[in-house]
Parts: C-alpha cells; structure tokens; sequence
C-alpha cells in the first residue's frame, strides 16, 4: 500500500490522470450507491409483498428448506464431479437438475392446491425426486455419518415444503388436520395406564371397586335364579363378600351416601338388563304408521278422577322420617320395590308413588326417584300412553313430562 508520501508525489507529478481517477471514483460510488439504493428498494418490496404479510413460521420454513436445498445441491455437485465426470461450465449447468425439477414441482403443487384444492401429481414428484437426490447425494458421501446427513437434508427440505403445504389447505380449505386413531394417548388408555376422563385416582379406584361389587352380586343373583350347586353358590357369595369387603375399606362405601346411591344405580342397570330386549327405539323424525290424530276424549270416570285429585303428599307413609339404612337393608328394599312394580305392570297397573312407598314402607323421594326410572320400560310407557290417548291423563316426572303438579296415576289397561 502507497504512502501518503509517495500519493503527494505521485499527485503533484501527474496532475491529470490523478482527475481522470477521481473522477471515474466518484462515479463509481454514485453508481454503488445508485445499485444499493434500487437493492434496497427490491428487497424492501420483496419483504413487504411476500415475506411481511406471512407468520414467521412460514418464513422460517422457505429459509430452512432453502438451506436443506442447498446442502442437497452441494451434495450433487460432488456427485456430478465424482460419478459423472463432469467438468467446467458443463458440471455448473447439469449438476442441480433435479433441485430445480423439485422448486417447481413445488410451485406447481402450490399452484394446484390454489387453484384445485389439492397438491394433485406434483405434491407426490416433489417427495419422488428429493428422494431421488437424497439417495444420489449419499452414494458419494466418505462415511456413514455423511450418508446419513445427506439422506436427511433433502428429506429435511421436503417435510418443511410439506408442512407449509397443510397450512396452505387449512387457510383455503378451512380444514382442520386429520385424527389419527393411533396416537400415544389412545395407546396408554387402551393399555391401562391412563385416564380418559379428569377424574383423580382416588375417583377412579372407587369406580372400578364398586362396580366389582355390582358385577359379582349380578352373577351370584343369576346362579341362585338358575338353580346353581351349592358350591358354585359359595364360590360367587365368597367373591361378592370379598368385593364389598374392599370396596368398604377403600370406598367409604358405608358412610358415603353417594357412593352407596352409585353402587344401587349400578346393581339396578345390571338386574334390568333384559328389559333392553323389549325396547322399541324409534327414530324422532319417522312417522309413525299407526299414528292418528287424538279423538275428543271421553270423559274421565269417576273413579279414575277421584284417583288423580288425590296427591302424594297427602298419603300416609310408613317412612316418615329419615332412616340410616345399611346398604344390604337399602338393597332388600328396592328388591321388594321392583317386585311390588312387576306384579302390578303386570295386572296392567301403573303403581303411583305413593303406592310404592305405602306397600314397601320407604320415604316419597326414594319411590318417585325409582317410579321415575321404572316407567320409562316399555310395558310401564305403553301403560301410561294409553292412559293419555283415552282419557287424555298426562303422566308427570321423567316421562312423559309435561306438567309437573306431583300427580301419578295409577289404571288398568
């Protein structure tokens, strides 16, 4: 580098070339400027038209699939020079052939999901060929580590393109991703080892103990109505006692009211179960073949109007103060309540509440809340239409209900 010295001298002994000079210097730096100027303005423009209205995902996905593109480029020049032979201008122009053939199976693709809501033929090319310059590039690769990083760059490229791709549908299409039916949660409820609900452990232990009880006083009932041996009867007796006798230790089962009404709601659906053979589910929408319109109601007999003025609460009932029941005593009793209900839905009758808590000697609120589910069987809901088609008596609590004045009725078909 000159000295300052040397640039005086040289100033003062060449005046001319020395303007020439700083003349074609200062043009040069207006025209840099001039270059870095208009730069600027393109890349200004090209950040606000393409890259400012998108999420910073999605520019972070071009950038690192364009980083992966050119380790995958990188990796077919060594290839193209190595394998191939190529040389000079010829290895420049050849060796990111496929590079090229997978951006614009890109753009293509995005093209088709813009236009046909779907990716179409070149969303499958893009994987086809960076599959195809994964392997190419790892065949020349000096080690296994390297083969693998080759392999793993374009695969790497793709899976961003594809990504960007689903944001891209869900935007155009307004979908959402699919469900998987395999997933690691599903794997771990159907293994055991995880809940499905927010219930705690202590919750779920209680669930599971109870409903050991139910099962296992559902199989002894079954044994003892189909005449089993006396040593199977010991058998299914031995496990319903071991089954109460840890779900009293672990549940609370003896002084927690909720848990006993569980266990009885749970042995209840068990004991019923063959009234679901004799259900008669029919679609909201379908009529009906047999539906009429309801013909001017005869008036209702005396009897039967004497029967509907008179209300629950009037009733004498042997139950009339809150009893503390053992959970076998609270057992028995709904046994003889759903004996009692039996014997009269077969008589045709549809007992009333009050009816139920007078011949069993339970409180109102226990025979409604049993009347309630037993009337919606399909021999007690025939009953009870009836009863509304010819008289035109609408029946209160869970079905049908329409007026809730405390009013239950009882008649023969």
């Amino acid at each position: 580098m000159p000295t300052f010295e040397e640039i005086t001298a040289f100033v003062t002994e060449k005046p001319l070339p020395t303007a020439v000079f700083t003349l074609l210097a200062l043009i040069g730096l207006v025209l840099a400027f001039l270059v870095a100027r208009i730069a600027w303005r393109a890349v200004s423009w090209l950040f606000a038209r393409y890259v400012a209205p998108r999420p910073v995902e999605d520019v972070l996905t071009v950038v690192a699939a364009s980083i992966a593109t050119g380790v995958s480029a990188q990796g077919m020049w060594r290839f193209s020079g190595d394998v191939l032979g190529l040389d000079g201008p010829l290895r420049l122009l050849l060796f990111a052939f496929i590079e090229v053939a997978i951006i614009t199976s890109a753009v293509r693709a995005r093209r088709n999901m813009r236009e046909n809501f779907s990716a179409g033929i070149d969303g499958i090319a893009v994987w086809v060929l960076t599959c195809l310059t994964a392997v190419l590039s790892s065949m020349d690769a000096r080690s296994l580590a390297e083969a693998v990083f080759r392999l793993a760059a374009p695969l790497v490229a793709a899976w961003l393109w594809e990504r960007g791709m689903a944001i891209e549908r869900h935007r155009i299409r307004g979908t959402g991703r699919i469900n998987w039916r395999l997933t690691p949660e599903r794997l771990l409820v159907r293994l055991g080892l995880a809940e499905v609900s927010d219930r705690t452990a202590s919750e779920v232990d209680a669930h599971r103990r109870l409903t050991r009880v139910a099962l296992a006083a559902k199989r002894a009932k079954a044994l003892r109505d189909n005449g089993a041996s006396e040593r199977k009867m010991r058998q299914a007796l031995a496990k319903l006692d071991k089954a109460m006798d840890q779900a009293v230790e672990h549940t609370g089962l003896a002084v927690d009211p909720a848990r006993q009404e569980a266990l009885l709601a749970q042995i209840a659906a068990l004991y019923n179960t063959s009234a679901l053979i004799d259900a008669d589910p029919r679609v909201p929408w379908e009529p009906h073949a047999d539906h009429h319109p309801v013909p001017a109601r005869p008036a209702l007999p005396p009897a039967l109007a004497e029967l509907v003025r008179d209300e629950d609460e009037d009733a004498m009932v042997l139950d009339t103060t809150p009893q503390v029941l053992s959970t076998a005593e609270r057992a028995a009793r709904m046994r003889a309540a759903r004996e009692f209900w039996d014997r009269q839905i077969a008589k045709g009758i549809v007992p009333r509440t009050v009816d139920i808590a007078h011949e069993i000697g339970i409180s109102l609120a226990t025979a409604r809340e049993y009347r309630a589910l037993w009337k919606l069987e399909p021999r007690a809901h025939a009953l009870i239409e009836a009863l509304y088609q010819q008289h035109g008596i609408i029946d209160t609590g869970a079905f049908p209900a329409i007026d809730d004045d405390g009013r239950v009725l009882t008649t023969k078909s």
